[in-house]
Protein backbone atom coordinates (compact mmCIF):
# COMPACT_ATOMS: atom_id res chain seq x y z
CA UNK A 1 0.00 0.00 0.00
CA UNK A 2 1.53 3.55 -0.96
CA UNK A 3 2.17 5.74 1.77
CA UNK A 4 0.62 9.44 2.07
CA UNK A 5 2.99 11.82 0.21
CA UNK A 6 3.50 15.03 1.75
CA UNK A 7 1.24 17.82 0.89
CA UNK A 8 4.42 20.50 0.72
CA UNK A 9 6.50 20.99 -2.32
CA UNK A 10 6.42 19.51 -5.70
CA UNK A 11 6.86 15.55 -5.72
CA UNK A 12 9.91 14.23 -7.62
CA UNK A 13 10.90 11.06 -9.08
CA UNK A 14 8.33 8.47 -10.05
CA UNK A 15 5.73 10.66 -9.08
CA UNK A 16 6.52 13.95 -10.79
CA UNK A 17 3.32 13.30 -12.53
CA UNK A 18 1.24 14.06 -9.52
CA UNK A 19 1.74 17.66 -8.58
CA UNK A 20 -0.85 19.76 -8.16
CA UNK A 21 -0.37 21.25 -11.23
CA UNK A 22 -0.84 18.22 -13.53
CA UNK A 23 -3.65 17.00 -10.74
CA UNK A 24 -5.55 20.32 -11.40
CA UNK A 25 -4.66 19.78 -15.48
CA UNK A 26 -6.68 15.95 -14.89
CA UNK A 27 -9.45 17.75 -13.86
CA UNK A 28 -9.81 20.47 -16.77
CA UNK A 29 -12.81 19.41 -18.85
CA UNK A 30 -11.77 17.15 -21.21
CA UNK A 31 -13.48 19.81 -24.50
CA UNK A 32 -11.05 22.40 -22.98
CA UNK A 33 -8.01 20.72 -24.85
CA UNK A 34 -4.54 21.37 -23.24
CA UNK A 35 -2.32 24.60 -23.13
CA UNK A 36 0.38 24.19 -25.47
CA UNK A 37 3.99 22.87 -23.32
CA UNK A 38 7.64 22.12 -24.12
CA UNK A 39 8.69 22.45 -27.76
CA UNK A 40 5.59 23.96 -28.65
CA UNK A 41 5.46 26.16 -26.33
CA UNK A 42 9.28 27.57 -27.10
CA UNK A 43 8.53 27.70 -30.76
CA UNK A 44 5.30 29.95 -29.82
CA UNK A 45 7.46 32.17 -28.09
CA UNK A 46 9.94 32.51 -31.04
CA UNK A 47 7.24 33.61 -33.36
CA UNK A 48 7.15 37.11 -34.62
CA UNK A 49 3.57 37.02 -34.32
CA UNK A 50 4.04 36.78 -30.15
CA UNK A 51 4.98 39.59 -27.95
CA UNK A 52 4.21 40.72 -23.90
CA UNK A 53 3.30 36.87 -23.24
CA UNK A 54 0.50 36.63 -26.22
CA UNK A 55 -0.26 36.11 -30.03
CA UNK A 56 -0.82 39.80 -31.31
CA UNK A 57 -3.28 40.56 -34.44
CA UNK A 58 -1.80 42.15 -37.33
CA UNK A 59 -4.02 45.41 -36.01
CA UNK A 60 -5.13 46.30 -33.08
CA UNK A 61 -8.55 44.52 -31.96
CA UNK A 62 -10.77 44.83 -29.08
CA UNK A 63 -11.70 41.27 -28.07
CA UNK A 64 -14.89 41.86 -25.16
CA UNK A 65 -17.94 43.75 -25.90
CA UNK A 66 -17.68 47.52 -26.18
CA UNK A 67 -19.78 50.01 -24.86
CA UNK A 68 -22.86 49.46 -21.97
CA UNK A 69 -22.75 45.35 -20.37
CA UNK A 70 -26.53 46.72 -19.29
CA UNK A 71 -27.54 47.90 -22.87
CA UNK A 72 -26.00 45.15 -24.31
CA UNK A 73 -28.19 42.61 -22.12
CA UNK A 74 -31.19 44.59 -23.15
CA UNK A 75 -30.48 44.19 -26.84
CA UNK A 76 -29.68 40.70 -26.46
CA UNK A 77 -32.30 39.28 -23.96
CA UNK A 78 -35.63 41.83 -25.47
CA UNK A 79 -38.01 38.99 -26.53
CA UNK A 80 -39.25 40.17 -29.50
CA UNK A 81 -35.28 40.45 -30.80
CA UNK A 82 -34.74 36.87 -29.67
CA UNK A 83 -37.75 35.58 -31.88
CA UNK A 84 -35.65 37.34 -34.88
CA UNK A 85 -32.35 35.67 -34.30
CA UNK A 86 -34.10 32.52 -35.14
CA UNK A 87 -35.64 31.29 -37.96
CA UNK A 88 -39.21 30.94 -38.17
CA UNK A 89 -39.38 27.90 -39.29
CA UNK A 90 -37.40 24.71 -40.39
CA UNK A 91 -33.95 25.50 -42.25
CA UNK A 92 -33.80 23.50 -45.71
CA UNK A 93 -31.14 21.01 -45.96
CA UNK A 94 -30.38 19.61 -49.31
CA UNK A 95 -31.47 15.94 -49.26
CA UNK A 96 -28.92 14.14 -51.29
CA UNK A 97 -25.01 15.17 -50.60
CA UNK A 98 -24.07 12.13 -50.30
CA UNK A 99 -25.50 10.93 -54.07
CA UNK A 100 -23.95 14.28 -55.39
CA UNK A 101 -20.70 13.92 -53.68
CA UNK A 102 -20.33 10.73 -55.31
CA UNK A 103 -20.07 11.96 -58.69
CA UNK A 104 -16.45 13.44 -59.51
CA UNK A 105 -16.59 17.18 -59.83
CA UNK A 106 -16.50 18.00 -63.48
CA UNK A 107 -14.02 20.97 -63.27
CA UNK A 108 -11.98 20.09 -60.24
CA UNK A 109 -13.34 22.78 -57.73
CA UNK A 110 -16.68 21.88 -55.89
CA UNK A 111 -17.54 23.41 -53.11
CA UNK A 112 -20.19 22.44 -50.29
CA UNK A 113 -21.25 24.13 -47.24
CA UNK A 114 -22.15 22.10 -44.50
CA UNK A 115 -23.61 25.15 -42.41
CA UNK A 116 -21.75 27.99 -40.56
CA UNK A 117 -18.17 27.64 -41.61
CA UNK A 118 -17.68 24.13 -41.96
CA UNK A 119 -17.02 23.42 -45.67
CA UNK A 120 -15.94 20.48 -47.21
CA UNK A 121 -13.48 21.37 -50.78
CA UNK A 122 -13.11 19.22 -53.26
CA UNK A 123 -9.91 20.67 -55.32
CA UNK A 124 -7.70 19.34 -58.02
CA UNK A 125 -7.85 15.72 -56.63
CA UNK A 126 -8.14 16.20 -53.25
CA UNK A 127 -10.53 16.65 -49.87
CA UNK A 128 -10.40 19.74 -47.78
CA UNK A 129 -12.68 19.78 -44.56
CA UNK A 130 -12.25 23.25 -43.16
CA UNK A 131 -13.35 24.38 -39.51
CA UNK A 132 -15.76 20.88 -39.15
CA UNK A 133 -18.27 20.98 -36.54
CA UNK A 134 -20.76 18.41 -35.88
CA UNK A 135 -21.86 18.78 -32.65
CA UNK A 136 -24.68 19.63 -31.27
CA UNK A 137 -23.65 22.78 -29.43
CA UNK A 138 -20.97 25.01 -29.89
CA UNK A 139 -20.01 24.62 -26.28
CA UNK A 140 -17.65 22.59 -23.75
CA UNK A 141 -20.56 21.52 -22.21
CA UNK A 142 -23.47 19.21 -24.05
CA UNK A 143 -26.14 20.28 -22.11
CA UNK A 144 -25.74 24.23 -21.89
CA UNK A 145 -24.73 27.14 -24.80
CA UNK A 146 -25.91 27.55 -28.45
CA UNK A 147 -27.03 24.66 -30.05
CA UNK A 148 -27.88 23.88 -33.70
CA UNK A 149 -30.43 24.97 -35.66
CA UNK A 150 -30.37 22.88 -38.81
CA UNK A 151 -29.34 19.25 -39.31
CA UNK A 152 -25.90 17.99 -40.29
CA UNK A 153 -26.55 17.31 -44.19
CA UNK A 154 -24.36 14.86 -43.81
CA UNK A 155 -23.24 12.22 -40.96
CA UNK A 156 -19.62 12.32 -40.41
CA UNK A 157 -19.06 8.66 -40.79
CA UNK A 158 -20.48 8.70 -44.02
CA UNK A 159 -18.53 11.08 -45.74
CA UNK A 160 -15.59 9.56 -47.18
CA UNK A 161 -11.68 10.12 -47.14
CA UNK A 162 -11.03 13.31 -46.14
CA UNK A 163 -7.19 14.16 -47.40
CA UNK A 164 -6.46 17.46 -44.76
CA UNK A 165 -8.72 18.47 -42.15
CA UNK A 166 -7.82 22.62 -41.38
CA UNK A 167 -8.66 24.43 -38.36
CA UNK A 168 -8.77 28.38 -38.36
CA UNK A 169 -8.82 28.47 -34.25
CA UNK A 170 -9.90 27.00 -31.20
CA UNK A 171 -12.97 28.61 -30.40
CA UNK A 172 -15.59 25.83 -30.26
CA UNK A 173 -18.00 26.71 -33.13
CA UNK A 174 -14.73 26.09 -34.79
CA UNK A 175 -12.72 23.16 -33.26
CA UNK A 176 -15.28 20.66 -32.38
CA UNK A 177 -14.59 18.00 -29.26
CA UNK A 178 -16.39 15.13 -30.83
CA UNK A 179 -15.96 16.01 -34.39
CA UNK A 180 -12.23 15.63 -34.06
CA UNK A 181 -12.43 13.08 -31.88
CA UNK A 182 -13.86 10.69 -34.58
CA UNK A 183 -11.91 12.46 -37.34
CA UNK A 184 -8.81 11.17 -35.30
CA UNK A 185 -9.44 7.53 -36.01
CA UNK A 186 -9.00 8.19 -39.59
CA UNK A 187 -5.73 8.87 -41.66
CA UNK A 188 -6.53 12.53 -42.40
CA UNK A 189 -3.91 15.21 -41.82
CA UNK A 190 -4.92 18.24 -39.83
CA UNK A 191 -3.40 21.50 -40.94
CA UNK A 192 -4.22 23.61 -38.13
CA UNK A 193 -2.56 27.54 -36.29
CA UNK A 194 0.53 27.61 -34.13
CA UNK A 195 -0.64 25.96 -30.79
CA UNK A 196 -4.13 24.43 -31.45
CA UNK A 197 -2.13 21.12 -31.70
CA UNK A 198 -1.52 21.05 -28.10
CA UNK A 199 -5.72 20.46 -28.52
CA UNK A 200 -5.70 17.73 -30.89
CA UNK A 201 -2.80 15.66 -29.25
CA UNK A 202 -4.79 15.47 -26.13
CA UNK A 203 -7.95 13.89 -28.37
CA UNK A 204 -6.07 11.59 -30.11
CA UNK A 205 -4.44 12.71 -32.68
CA UNK A 206 -1.25 11.86 -33.75
CA UNK A 207 2.02 14.17 -33.71
CA UNK A 208 2.82 13.35 -37.37
CA UNK A 209 -0.08 14.06 -38.38
CA UNK A 210 -0.04 17.30 -37.94
CA UNK A 211 1.17 20.35 -39.66
CA UNK A 212 1.11 23.24 -37.04
CA UNK A 213 1.61 26.62 -38.58
CA UNK A 214 2.30 30.27 -37.57
CA UNK A 215 1.26 32.94 -40.47
CA UNK A 216 2.74 32.67 -43.81
CA UNK A 217 4.00 28.99 -43.03
CA UNK A 218 2.87 26.63 -45.60
CA UNK A 219 2.45 22.79 -45.48
CA UNK A 220 2.23 20.07 -48.83
CA UNK A 221 -0.58 17.49 -48.82
CA UNK A 222 0.44 15.55 -52.46
CA UNK A 223 0.11 18.20 -54.66
CA UNK A 224 -2.24 21.07 -52.40
CA UNK A 225 0.02 23.62 -50.69
CA UNK A 226 -1.53 25.01 -47.56
CA UNK A 227 -0.72 28.30 -46.28
CA UNK A 228 -1.80 29.61 -42.95
CA UNK A 229 -2.59 33.58 -43.49
CA UNK A 230 -3.25 35.99 -40.81
CA UNK A 231 -6.79 37.18 -39.64
CA UNK A 232 -8.04 39.78 -36.72
CA UNK A 233 -9.22 37.79 -34.02
CA UNK A 234 -8.78 35.92 -30.81
CA UNK A 235 -8.44 32.55 -29.10
CA UNK A 236 -8.87 30.31 -26.17
CA UNK A 237 -11.50 27.73 -24.72
CA UNK A 238 -11.04 27.04 -21.51
CA UNK A 239 -11.44 29.81 -17.98
CA UNK A 240 -8.06 31.30 -18.84
CA UNK A 241 -7.54 32.69 -22.03
CA UNK A 242 -3.79 32.95 -22.35
CA UNK A 243 -3.47 33.29 -25.95
CA UNK A 244 -1.20 30.85 -26.42
CA UNK A 245 -3.24 29.78 -30.07
CA UNK A 246 -3.08 31.54 -33.10
CA UNK A 247 -5.73 32.11 -35.32
CA UNK A 248 -5.54 32.48 -39.05
CA UNK A 249 -7.25 32.60 -42.36
CA UNK A 250 -5.90 29.99 -44.98
CA UNK A 251 -5.09 29.86 -48.49
CA UNK A 252 -4.99 25.82 -50.00
CA UNK A 253 -3.65 25.64 -54.01
CA UNK A 254 -3.51 23.29 -55.90
CA UNK A 255 -2.29 22.25 -59.75
CA UNK A 256 -5.04 24.36 -60.94
CA UNK A 257 -7.28 25.80 -58.59
CA UNK A 258 -6.97 28.49 -55.25
CA UNK A 259 -9.43 28.78 -52.55
CA UNK A 260 -9.66 30.88 -49.42
CA UNK A 261 -11.28 30.25 -46.09
CA UNK A 262 -11.47 33.25 -43.84
CA UNK A 263 -11.87 31.94 -40.59
CA UNK A 264 -13.21 34.30 -38.12
CA UNK A 265 -11.91 37.70 -38.25
CA UNK A 266 -12.47 41.20 -38.69
CA UNK A 267 -11.90 43.48 -41.51
CA UNK A 268 -7.99 45.18 -41.91
CA UNK A 269 -5.49 45.62 -44.42
CA UNK A 270 -4.03 42.45 -44.58
CA UNK A 271 -6.94 40.95 -46.74
CA UNK A 272 -4.82 42.54 -49.97
CA UNK A 273 -1.48 41.48 -49.21
CA UNK A 274 -2.89 38.16 -48.94
CA UNK A 275 -4.58 38.33 -51.89
CA UNK A 276 -1.29 39.95 -53.90
CA UNK A 277 1.23 37.03 -52.22
CA UNK A 278 -1.26 34.55 -53.02
CA UNK A 279 -4.58 35.49 -55.43
CA UNK A 280 -6.99 35.62 -57.38
CA UNK A 281 -8.94 32.86 -55.95
CA UNK A 282 -11.23 31.04 -57.62
CA UNK A 283 -13.47 31.08 -54.69
CA UNK A 284 -13.32 32.85 -51.37
CA UNK A 285 -15.82 31.55 -47.76
CA UNK A 286 -15.92 34.25 -46.19
CA UNK A 287 -17.10 35.30 -42.47
CA UNK A 288 -20.22 37.34 -42.32
CA UNK A 289 -22.16 36.63 -39.72
CA UNK A 290 -22.21 36.83 -35.59
CA UNK A 291 -21.28 40.43 -36.06
CA UNK A 292 -22.16 43.35 -33.93
CA UNK A 293 -21.53 47.02 -33.57
CA UNK A 294 -20.34 46.19 -29.56
CA UNK A 295 -17.63 43.78 -31.10
CA UNK A 296 -16.65 45.35 -34.55
CA UNK A 297 -13.09 44.55 -34.59
CA UNK A 298 -13.51 41.07 -34.17
CA UNK A 299 -16.10 40.00 -37.05
CA UNK A 300 -16.90 41.38 -40.30
CA UNK A 301 -20.27 42.81 -41.38
CA UNK A 302 -21.17 41.71 -44.65
CA UNK A 303 -20.45 45.30 -46.47
CA UNK A 304 -16.72 44.48 -44.88
CA UNK A 305 -16.63 40.37 -45.99
CA UNK A 306 -17.91 41.93 -49.50
CA UNK A 307 -14.92 44.16 -49.01
CA UNK A 308 -12.48 41.46 -47.46
CA UNK A 309 -13.04 39.60 -51.02
CA UNK A 310 -12.59 42.25 -53.49
CA UNK A 311 -9.57 43.25 -51.52
CA UNK A 312 -8.24 39.91 -51.84
CA UNK A 313 -9.11 40.05 -56.11
CA UNK A 314 -6.80 42.62 -56.52
CA UNK A 315 -9.59 45.08 -55.80
CA UNK A 316 -11.73 44.06 -58.89
CA UNK A 317 -15.04 41.47 -58.83
CA UNK A 318 -13.55 37.95 -59.99
CA UNK A 319 -14.08 34.60 -58.32
CA UNK A 320 -16.66 33.47 -56.27
CA UNK A 321 -17.29 34.99 -53.04
CA UNK A 322 -19.52 32.45 -50.52
CA UNK A 323 -20.76 33.70 -47.27
CA UNK A 324 -19.55 31.70 -44.20
CA UNK A 325 -20.56 31.76 -40.37
CA UNK A 326 -24.10 31.78 -40.07
CA UNK A 327 -27.24 30.65 -39.71
CA UNK A 328 -26.14 27.29 -37.92
CA UNK A 329 -25.72 28.72 -34.33
CA UNK A 330 -27.21 31.99 -32.60
CA UNK A 331 -24.04 33.96 -31.79
CA UNK A 332 -24.80 37.47 -32.06
CA UNK A 333 -27.76 40.16 -31.63
CA UNK A 334 -28.67 40.72 -35.52
CA UNK A 335 -31.70 38.67 -36.71
CA UNK A 336 -31.21 35.16 -38.58
CA UNK A 337 -31.54 36.20 -42.45
CA UNK A 338 -29.63 39.33 -41.67
CA UNK A 339 -26.50 38.30 -42.91
CA UNK A 340 -27.34 36.81 -46.23
CA UNK A 341 -29.60 39.01 -47.35
CA UNK A 342 -27.35 41.68 -46.81
CA UNK A 343 -24.57 39.83 -48.38
CA UNK A 344 -26.42 39.31 -52.04
CA UNK A 345 -27.17 43.11 -51.72
CA UNK A 346 -23.40 43.87 -51.24
CA UNK A 347 -22.29 41.32 -54.22
CA UNK A 348 -25.48 42.90 -56.34
CA UNK A 349 -23.74 46.62 -55.51
CA UNK A 350 -20.04 45.33 -56.08
CA UNK A 351 -21.16 42.96 -59.43
CA UNK A 352 -19.36 40.16 -57.39
CA UNK A 353 -21.00 36.57 -58.23
CA UNK A 354 -21.30 35.08 -55.07
CA UNK A 355 -23.14 31.51 -54.02
CA UNK A 356 -25.99 31.42 -51.55
CA UNK A 357 -26.36 27.07 -50.99
CA UNK A 358 -28.30 25.58 -48.47
CA UNK A 359 -26.20 23.63 -45.90
CA UNK A 360 -25.34 20.65 -48.09
CA UNK A 361 -25.84 21.62 -51.86
CA UNK A 362 -22.46 20.99 -53.69
CA UNK A 363 -21.77 23.60 -56.41
CA UNK A 364 -19.01 24.10 -58.68
CA UNK A 365 -17.59 27.85 -58.84
CA UNK A 366 -17.11 27.45 -62.34
CA UNK A 367 -20.55 26.16 -63.39
CA UNK A 368 -24.21 27.25 -62.48
CA UNK A 369 -24.06 29.29 -58.74
CA UNK A 370 -26.69 28.56 -56.07
CA UNK A 371 -28.62 31.42 -56.58
CA UNK A 372 -32.23 31.07 -54.75
CA UNK A 373 -32.98 33.83 -51.68
CA UNK A 374 -34.68 30.41 -49.94
CA UNK A 375 -33.52 31.67 -46.09
CA UNK A 376 -36.55 34.24 -46.71
CA UNK A 377 -39.02 31.45 -46.48
CA UNK A 378 -37.78 30.50 -42.93
CA UNK A 379 -36.64 34.23 -41.85
CA UNK A 380 -38.74 36.57 -39.95
CA UNK A 381 -39.53 39.89 -41.77
CA UNK A 382 -36.06 42.10 -41.66
CA UNK A 383 -36.62 45.17 -39.20
CA UNK A 384 -33.09 47.11 -41.15
CA UNK A 385 -32.95 47.25 -44.74
CA UNK A 386 -29.89 47.59 -46.26
CA UNK A 387 -28.13 50.47 -45.50
CA UNK A 388 -24.71 50.45 -47.01
CA UNK A 389 -25.32 54.37 -48.86
CA UNK A 390 -25.75 55.71 -45.30
CA UNK A 391 -23.25 53.83 -43.20
CA UNK A 392 -20.19 53.38 -45.40
CA UNK A 393 -17.24 51.20 -44.37
CA UNK A 394 -15.16 52.64 -41.51
CA UNK A 395 -12.43 50.29 -41.06
CA UNK A 396 -9.03 52.37 -40.71
CA UNK A 397 -6.70 51.28 -37.59
CA UNK A 398 -6.65 54.61 -36.14
CA UNK A 399 -10.36 54.25 -35.39
CA UNK A 400 -10.65 50.79 -35.20
CA UNK A 401 -8.05 50.01 -32.02
CA UNK A 402 -8.11 49.40 -28.35
CA UNK A 403 -6.58 46.43 -26.67
CA UNK A 404 -8.72 44.52 -23.89
CA UNK A 405 -8.52 41.47 -21.64
CA UNK A 406 -9.58 38.07 -24.07
CA UNK A 407 -13.00 36.87 -22.74
CA UNK A 408 -15.56 35.54 -25.00
CA UNK A 409 -14.83 32.68 -27.41
CA UNK A 410 -17.13 33.07 -30.67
Amino acid sequence: MERPRPSGGPVTGTGSDRTLRARLRALRPEAFGADPTGARLERIRRSPNFADGVFQNPVSARHRPSGSTVEFAKVYFEKEARARRAPRGPIPVHATTLADLAKPAASGLRITWMGHSTVLAEIDGRRVLFDPVWGERCSPFPFVGPKRLHAVPVPLAELGQVDVVVISHDHYDHLDLPTIKALASTDTVFAVPLGVGAHLERWGVRADRLRELDWNETAEVGELRLTATPARHFCGRGLRNQQHTLWASWVVAGPEHRIYHSGDTGYFPGFAEIGAAHGPFDVTMIQIGAYSEYWPDIHMTPAEGMQAHLDLQGGRPHGVMMPIHWGTFNLAPHPWGEPEEWTKDAADEAGQAAAFPTPGLPFEPSGTLPAETWWRTVSHPLTHTWRRAQAPLDVTPEVRSGSADLDAAV
